[in-house]
């Protein structure tokens, strides 16, 4: 027999012996030792309080090593940190086409998950890693640090005090810092909607409360490296939403900003408007002969690094305390269905139903291995 509704909803940390004879902190370990594993790995290991890194696990056993020694913890595999008894969630930065396995794996293995966006590339996975925890009773937070970031908070709470009024225009965007000097061939297919754009359409559901995606048009091209369009690369794309209270969307996203990593969005509403995010690296303003000058960020773990304490100590906080998730996989599930209705929308050159793709959850390739 299964567990009751009670129990699949009991995060209580006595439930994981978080408040065992000499435990005396929420011990943690990560999966993925890359640029965004390590920023997590160094958030939890030195800026949260009563949180403690004991593992890093990584297919690459020296990038594990490395990481793991420079911040006091241990290297292990994935099977070992599964099976430890002295890890109480696991914090995933892995490929993206590998999430949704690891937080099922997780799950079962009775860890808290919190795993870095897109949490799955189908809907049908997405709806497997959500099942898994919640069968579980674990907590599962995915990284959508935007939802921390100071300007976005302040944002959401003139929303939610009515001064906006109804939202009824909402623009979000992503520039990726340039010049881009990846190799387009490296990039998997659909990666500007999956990877970067998600966090766009998470910001405008989440900036829209209570309201729903209904119908996605998006365009997208090869214009950083055209060269590379036959083989189905994008690098540039725009997409409208429409939400079922009337408001309309739109997010953009290019790979290649030569000032900057630059993240904003904007809410136009009824009663008012509300903008937030730049790409200034601090407020300093420089003035001189030449004209007015601001430093920019080029790395997303710069601009947003308040956010990412803040979404990591929001996770700790919910396995500790039973805090609410404030990014769930339910939340994730919705920004993905937006994504995967842009990606049928390029390939057919229609406008295409959220529902259309809900109910087609197996019909659409994401070009995965």
């Amino acid at each position: 027999m299964g567990r009751t509704e009670m129990d699949d909803n009991d995060v209580r940390p006595e439930r994981f012996g978080l408040r065992s004879p000499g435990v005396d902190a929420l011990r943690l370990a990560v999966v993925g030792a890359g640029r965004i594993g390590a920023n997590h790995a160094e958030i939890v290991a030195r800026r949260i309080p009563g949180v403690r890194l004991v593992a890093v696990a990584d297919p690459v056993e020296s990038a594990a090593q490395r990481l793991a020694s420079e911040l006091g913890a241990e290297p292990a595999s994935l099977e070992d940190v599964l099976a430890r008894d002295d890890v109480d969630g696991v914090l995933i930065s892995a490929p993206a086409r590998a999430h949704a396995d690891l937080v099922v794996a997780a799950a079962a293995a009775g860890k808290h998950v919190f795993c870095e966006k897109p949490m799955a590339v189908t809907l049908a996975d997405a709806e497997r890693a959500v099942g898994a925890a919640e069968e579980a009773g674990v907590v599962l937070q995915v990284g959508f640090n935007r939802r921390f970031a100071p300007g976005f908070v302040a944002s959401r709470a003139r929303i939610d005090d009515g001064q906006v009024g109804n939202p009824q225009i909402l623009r979000s965007l992503t520039r990726d810092p340039g010049p881009f000097a990846g190799d387009p061939a490296r990039v998997p297919q659909w990666t500007i909607f999956l990877e970067t754009l998600i966090h766009d359409f998470d910001i405008l559901c989440w900036l829209n409360p209570g309201a729903t995606p209904q119908r996605v048009h998006a365009f997208a091209d090869a214009l950083v490296s055209p060269e590379a369009r036959s083989r189905g690369h994008l690098d540039t794309a725009v997409v409208s939403i429409q939400f079922d209270n009337g408001a309309i969307a739109t997010a953009d996203a290019n790979f290649s900003a030569l000032y900057g990593y630059d993240v904003r969005a904007e809410v136009f509403g009824s009663k008012g408007m509300v903008t937030t995010g730049n790409a200034r690296a601090t407020d300093m303003t420089f003035y001189d002969a030449d004209g007015i000058h601001t430093d920019t960020s080029r790395r997303d773990t710069d601009l947003l690094r308040s956010a990412y304490v803040a979404e990591l100590t929001a996770f700790a906080d919910s396995i500790l305390h039973g805090s609410p998730v404030r990014a769930t996989g339910a939340e994730a599930r919705t920004a993905l269905s937006i994504a995967l209705a842009a990606i049928r929308s390029v390939e057919t050159g229609a406008t295409v139903a959220i529902a259309d793709v809900d109910t087609a959850v197996h019909g659409l390739s994401t070009g995965a291995a």
